[in-house]
């Protein structure tokens, strides 16, 4: 069969499985790497690869738990080519073991639902360049955006802020479709999660989780740029006031 890359989230669940196992690389006879090839076969990541038994079998996987743990800074042996992905799991993992980890069992716990089966592909859940845009890979990015974009959950959202008495307008940017571009604009807005999946887990979403945005802030809450992919409208509004201070000429 064909090679297929190791998608991100692949990576991330192996990669916690090899940390587990104190950095060491797991043989195909483990009963974790046939439990982990049987996880990986089942993904919706590439379409009707498991069709053929060597996609992701226990071999693969075992190999692939060896150029894990032969890509951390500690191994005293050759490395084997496990390629830049698996180099930037590994680094993310030493960062922040602890996010790393969490990421991991959101996922699992996702997949053992049967949610992230369920929701369809976004077109945005990856980047400009093909890449997963969330540290938890595509699958659990792909959850959020197709729950963000449930129309029910959005009109619920905007009942529980108009109780509130308060504007219907972007948490970051203050943007009011309304104002701008009346009747055609009234309650037109977007719904983001504040906190990322990978830290609350696919849990069932409450309106308290959530935070209108407009499009645009919308979109940057989400893009990957420098390591993260995930913002809240507070980090966004940090960001605008930064970029309008580098802007505006010296005192």
């Amino acid at each position: 069969m064909a090679q297929i890359s190791w998608a991100r989230d692949e990576l991330l669940l192996a990669c916690a499985l090899v940390m587990e196992n104190g950095w060491h690389e797991l043989r195909q006879n483990d009963v974790r790497v046939l439990e982990l090839s049987d996880l990986l076969r089942s993904l919706p990541l590439h379409e009707n690869a498991a069709a053929d038994s060597r996609f992701r079998s226990r071999n693969s996987v075992s190999r692939k738990t060896t150029d894990i743990a032969t890509a951390h800074p500690d191994h005293t042996g050759g490395a084997t080519k496990g390629g830049r992905p698996t180099q930037s799991i590994v680094a993310d993992f030493l960062a922040d073991p602890e996010g790393m980890l969490a990421a991991a069992q959101a996922l699992r716990a996702g997949i053992a639902s049967g949610e992230l089966h369920s929701a369809p592909a976004q077109p945005d859940e990856v980047d400009e360049d093909g890449e997963s845009t969330a540290r938890e890979g595509r699958l659990l990015a792909r959850l959020a955006l197709h729950r963000e974009r449930d129309r029910g959950l959005r009109n619920r959202k905007i009942q529980q802020v108009r109780r509130l008495n308060e504007p219907i307008r972007c948490a970051a940017c203050t943007f009011d479709f309304g104002v701008v571009y009346g009747p055609l604009g009234t309650d037109y807005i977007e719904v983001h999660h504040i906190t990322p999946l990978h830290v609350v887990g696919p849990s069932e979403t409450r309106l308290e989780d959530l935070a209108l945005l407009c499009a645009n802030c919308h979109r940057m809450c989400h893009r990957n740029y420098a390591g993260e992919a995930w913002r809240t409208p507070e980090d966004l509004r940090e960001k605008m006031r930064a970029a309008r201070h580098a802007a505006s000429p010296a005192s």
